[in-house]
């Protein structure tokens, strides 16, 4: 297939007009990074630009000898360490910006125990709000009538057949059980 069969064209005399924009966007596979931290991110990399090229110069000059080649050492050295700073700016700028936006994946950190402050909040409010509806009228799900978790202790006379899985009260054999009539 020739270049103007593929764009839509009919032929090489006769273009017809593309469907397709010149500029097509295309979703970003990651979110851009907030400004602060774009803003350290370059700062960082022109300190360290600087401080190789700083490097370079050093140790060419000190193999021809020059006088320059001392100064350069000691520039190169300084500039390491604010490198090293403009590396940690980005780092700490990063953090404080994902606490403050909620991106943390830590357990302590302050956004997810805000978010949880929040969820909670709400739940309190759906719930008041689902009593209020009701007239406060709810089952517990303890408070079962037939030997559930919330059910009063009886003693094994008092309890009956019913209690302890199906057992005879006294006796300790178990009754046989039938299955429904449906089956």
């Amino acid at each position: 297939m020739e270049t103007d069969g593929r764009r839509g064209a009919e032929s090489a005399e006769g273009f017809r007009e593309v469907s397709r924009g010149l500029w097509v966007e295309e979703p970003a596979k990651r979110y851009r990074m907030p400004d602060e931290v774009r803003t350290a991110a370059v700062r960082a990399v022109i300190i360290a630009a600087i401080t190789l090229i700083q490097a370079t110069i050093a140790f060419l000059s000190t193999l021809a000898g020059s006088w320059l080649a001392f100064p350069m050492v000691l520039s190169s050295v300084a500039s390491t360490v604010v490198a090293t700073w403009g590396v940690l700016d980005v780092w700490v700028t990063r953090q404080m910006w994902n606490q403050r936006g909620g991106v943390v994946s830590v357990p302590s950190s302050t956004a997810r125990q805000l978010r949880r402050e929040r969820r909670r909040a709400r739940r309190a409010a759906r719930s008041a709000a689902r009593s209020a509806d009701r007239g406060g009228a709810r089952i517990r799900r303890g408070a079962r009538t037939r030997g559930g978790a919330g059910a009063p202790e009886t003693s094994a006379p008092e309890a009956g057949a019913h209690e302890a899985g199906g057992q005879e009260a006294g006796t300790g054999a178990a009754t046989p059980r039938r299955a429904p009539a449906s089956v």
